[in-house]
């Protein structure tokens, strides 16, 4: 272990806040996996998978004003915890609806509106959180050992939500999520509290509106959250792996873990990787390979008919993807003053959660409309679309060389 990675590592409340974090991330996936399952069990139509997205993406998009100026202006580990508070009770009223045999379409809906409700505010004080439990020259490690973190549960989260889901009832693993959701919320309280940076005197409409201008002044964070943004919410693939597991690669439920976990698998190699040896040089040019290199594995999935293959593309897939997070996240939180942090958080996360749930939501139109397939492939030709644009777009942040030297001057403006 590297003398970085082992001091980011060895600080107690970093250690303390992956723990709770790994817990809520790994209920969060066993749970996704019985959602994800069940509403195609009820419907047999790829648009209901992408509506699971959207019902997600929606309240970060609609409150993203609000809960930015939330995680700057109160103590971010409360935020943290009272949303993982929050998490427990929708998945603990999944649990108890699916026992009553009262879990149809619009009682999920309401319920997954309510989580992505309590995550819209959990993220941004989340990200802002951060920087504050390590020195600023282990930052690079500190989010490398997040992502392993976050990672590892998502590897292990859905191919346990698989089998659970197959030996067991799926108001059971419900309540394995919400009892994840509690002991990350304890977790997190045991984290030292943190002291709040006073807000300057601003008014209100605009202190909400800062974190939006200061991402559109600053190409760097621009460039590089929207890169993010499009190539996944093209390259997405995430919200139509029920259909490939179930009709185009012939398997159940474990075939459907496999997938959801292989990603994960890819990017935790990657992460570990990354935290023992970070980029040291051409950070820019790393990031779009990484994101080609995305857009292709995805075309890769798209044409398989095999389960190895297919959870090998999508292991491909999430190592790529996580070089473009670390550089991504890193070069964010550098370049954003420590006030601002949780108002740029919110705007990334709304980036973030477009490309994700929303991305789903837009995977299942377009596999509606032209098959699973077809909408893949599509999806993954148009990643490669952004990397050639994004190239011309943004040189600022092609030309990124080394992340511990970002600093005011070097935000593009």
């Amino acid at each position: 272990m590297s003398t970085d990675a082992y001091a980011a590592f060895s600080h107690p409340d970093f250690r303390r806040y992956q723990l709770g974090r790994f817990a809520a991330v790994l209920g969060t996936q066993m749970a996704s996996v019985a959602v994800a399952w069940h509403v195609y069990e009820l419907t047999r139509r790829p648009m209901d998978l992408g509506y699971v997205g959207l019902a997600q993406f929606l309240p970060a998009a609609l409150l993203s004003l609000f809960t930015g100026a939330v995680a700057d202006r109160y103590d971010r580990r409360l935020v943290v915890a009272l949303c993982h508070a929050v998490i427990a009770l929708g998945w603990g009223a999944l649990a108890l609806l699916s026992w009553r045999a009262r879990l149809d379409l619009p009682a999920v809906f309401t319920v997954l509106v309510l989580l992505g409700t309590a995550r819209a505010f959990q993220g941004p004080a989340a990200s802002a959180l951060v920087p504050n439990l390590v020195p600023p020259k282990l930052l690079s490690s500190a989010v490398a050992w997040a992502s392993t973190t976050w990672q590892v549960a998502t590897i292990a989260g859905p191919s346990l939500g698989g089998l659970c889901l197959g030996a067991m009832s799926p108001g059971s693993v419900y309540l394995l999520g919400a009892g994840s959701a509690l002991l990350a919320m304890l977790s997190t309280l045991r984290v030292a509290p943190r002291p709040v940076t006073a807000p300057a005197r601003e008014p209100p409409i605009e202190r909400l509106l800062a974190g939006i201008r200061y991402v559109w002044r600053t190409p760097l964070v621009l460039g590089s959250i929207s890169l993010d943004l499009f190539a996944v919410l093209l390259g997405g693939a995430v919200a139509l792996l029920p259909i490939f597991a179930r009709d185009i690669l012939r398997a159940g439920p474990w075939a459907l873990g496999a997938l959801r976990s292989a990603p994960a698998l890819g990017a935790a190699f990657m992460a570990f990787w990354l935290a023992h040896n970070p980029i040291r040089r051409r950070a820019g040019r790393w990031m779009f390979v990484s994101v080609a290199v995305f857009g292709a594995a995805t075309v890769a999935f798209g044409l398989s008919t095999n389960v190895a293959l297919s959870v090998s593309a999508l292991a491909l897939v999430g190592a790529s993807d996580m070089v473009s997070v670390v550089i991504r996240q890193h070069a964010v939180q550098v370049a954003t003053p420590d006030a601002m942090r949780g108002r740029v958080s919110a705007v990334n996360q709304v980036f973030v959660g477009a490309s994700n749930e929303l991305g789903e939501f837009e995977s299942g139109l377009t596999a509606q409309l032209l098959g699973p397939e077809r909408a893949v492939i599509l999806g993954g030709l148009g990643t490669l679309a952004v990397v050639l644009a994004w190239a011309r777009l943004f040189p600022t942040l092609l030309r990124l060389d080394r992340l511990e030297d970002i600093g005011g001057e070097e935000n593009g403006r």
